[in-house]
């Protein structure tokens, strides 16, 4: 099953539903991802993900308490927050993220697939200050066109690729965030030697690893080359978030 292909179908008829114009509010000013990873070098930053469920997992924790559970990441010592907000496959929502965005001050994050400037407009609105870009699901003309438009409104974006091509239009881009998935959208297999094999430079950006990561020795796996790391399904779990946290905040050489 190609999971990718999937998902996008589901969210383009999602998206032909929202209405041609987009409420805008005034949101919180929070800290630049970005400015606060470049500036805190010596140590990995974890981005704790609220996440019910996935396609590959299936239920994961329906009865989270997303305001506990946001806060517990923040006084963990998170440096972001990410909130799925895809209802179909990840049993997420918009919802979810404006509810997260009123009781913390990090970085927030819209994960999500984003296909059309409305759902930039959409993640904004509840909140977001990151949006997250997929290469994987966009043509290389809509994927730097969204990076312009999600810049334009202020929101920093985390451009997420998963083999050398696509980490190559990342950075045709001028992404200064990026993401290494090691989830293969379309089998959802994980493994951590992804972004091992991928292996980024030191020239400025900042470089994300995504999933698969459960312990400290995972995560000094990829400490060398990456600033952060994305944790999801760990931190869902785990029965005491702020040791988890702490756990996977490994120094970095």
């Amino acid at each position: 099953m190609d999971f990718l292909a999937t998902i996008l179908t589901e969210k383009r008829k999602e998206i032909a539903q929202f209405p041609s114009i987009v409420q805008t509010t005034t949101q919180t000013k929070r800290p630049s991802f970005y400015e606060l990873v470049k500036n805190n070098p010596t140590h990995m930053h974890v981005i704790g993900e609220i996440k019910r469920a996935s396609p590959s997992k299936g239920d994961i924790n329906l009865a989270v308490d997303i305001i506990t559970q946001a806060k517990a990441y923040e006084n963990a010592g998170v440096s972001a927050i990410s909130v799925l907000t895809d209802a179909v496959f990840f049993k997420g929502s918009l919802e979810d993220l404006r509810i997260v965005a009123a009781e913390v001050n990090v970085p927030l994050l819209c994960k999500d697939f984003i296909l059309d400037q409305k759902q930039l407009l959409r993640a904004q609105a509840a909140g977001a200050s990151i949006v997250l870009l997929i290469v994987a699901a966009l043509p290389q003309h809509t994927l730097q066109e969204l990076y312009h438009q999600a810049t334009a409104l202020g929101l920093e974006v985390l451009v997420e690729t998963h083999n050398e091509e696509e980490f190559q239009r990342a950075k045709e881009i001028g992404a200064t965030l990026i993401g290494v998935n090691n989830r293969n959208l379309k089998t959802f297999d994980v493994t951590i030697e992804t972004s091992q094999r991928l292996n980024p430079p030191a020239d400025g950006a900042i470089y994300i690893s995504e999933s698969g990561f459960r312990t400290a020795q995972d995560v000094q796996q990829v400490a060398q080359a990456y600033q952060g790391i994305l944790v999801g399904e760990t931190l869902m779990r785990a029965t005491d978030i702020q040791r988890k946290v702490q756990e996977l905040q490994v120094n970095r050489p």
